[in-house]
């Protein structure tokens, strides 16, 4: 007894530094933004409670849903995106695809370069006068397919998700590797036995020996997708016409371009309450699909 009791003590002890830190980098922030969000405040001078006088302009704003549907949009974009095209490619590293490290290599690189090398690298090709893509449409002899990608209120928003499906990848693309390198080769071997080959035994096989590690990447994917930021600051500032605009764009151009830091905290407070539920509902969908 008095042993399990020093472990449990050494335990505290050792997570205690931890604790305090997520406590002091996570937690009372949100709890500052919680108690900012009733007041109006401009960041500099004195405040003024207004309880939830916030929250009731912020969901009477268009630009503000227009936001929200912009943030489903880039999060439907991982969703669909990223991760079926990060578990392609992982299923081909896999089973051995010639130069597989290379491979991996140039896959995973976009995710360890900075967003904003990210951004200027898309913006150049988007670039309406010099941009690789409407030079490569003018080579090939398509001149009428060329566009203004980020200036194009039509082809902004698919312009930003193909860069961001280009962004992130790589990531999903590793995580589902190391995965499916920890399938044991007796599960594959006895699969074959079994006539199940190919994608037969990718659907029957494969995906379900990592739907743990497939929940955990949509948990992230959405939840990434909600803080999505200077991938589309640089490229478009939210234009044109605020129709790549998302919530972390219009809370930034609240609380530090308009300086209403009241304002501005109580859609951080919206963004938080946002990806909660849909991170809880994909969770419960899953569970319920386990039960």
């Amino acid at each position: 007894m008095q042993t399990l009791k020093g472990t449990k003590l050494a335990i505290f002890f050792g997570l205690f530094p931890a604790l305090l830190i997520y406590l002091g980098i996570a937690i009372v922030p949100i709890g500052l933004s919680l108690y900012y969000s009733v007041m109006n405040w401009n960041g500099i001078g004195s405040m003024t409670f207004v309880g939830i006088d916030n929250y009731v302009q912020i969901l009477s704003n268009s630009t503000f849903w227009l936001s929200v549907k912009n943030n489903v949009i880039i999060m439907v974009t991982g969703l669909i995106g990223q991760l079926p095209l990060g578990l392609l490619l992982a299923i081909l590293l896999n089973r051995g695809l010639k130069g597989s490290g290379f491979f991996r290599t140039i896959g995973f690189m976009p995710v360890v370069i900075s967003s904003v090398m990210v951004s200027l690298i898309w913006g150049m090709i988007y670039n309406t006068e010099y941009g690789m893509l409407n030079n490569l449409l003018g080579f090939i002899g398509l001149e009428g397919w060329q566009q203004n990608w980020l200036g194009d209120v039509k082809w902004s928003m698919l312009s930003i998700s193909i860069a961001y499906i280009w962004q992130n990848c790589g990531l999903y693309m590793v995580i589902f590797l190391a995965a499916l390198q920890n399938i044991p080769d007796e599960v594959n071997e006895a699969a074959e036995l079994d006539g199940a080959t190919g994608f037969k035994r990718t659907m029957r096989i494969t995906i379900p020996m990592i739907r743990s590690t497939i929940m955990v990447c949509v948990v992230y994917s959405i939840s990434n997708s909600f803080r999505v930021f200077d991938l589309i600051q640089i490229l478009t500032g939210g234009g044109p016409a605020h129709q790549t605009e998302v919530m972390t764009i219009y809370m930034y151009n609240s609380a530090f371009m308009n300086m209403r830091y009241g304002y501005g905290s109580a859609v951080s407070i919206l963004i938080l309450l946002f990806s909660l539920v849909v991170i809880t509902l994909i969770n419960r969908l899953a569970g319920e699909k386990d039960a």
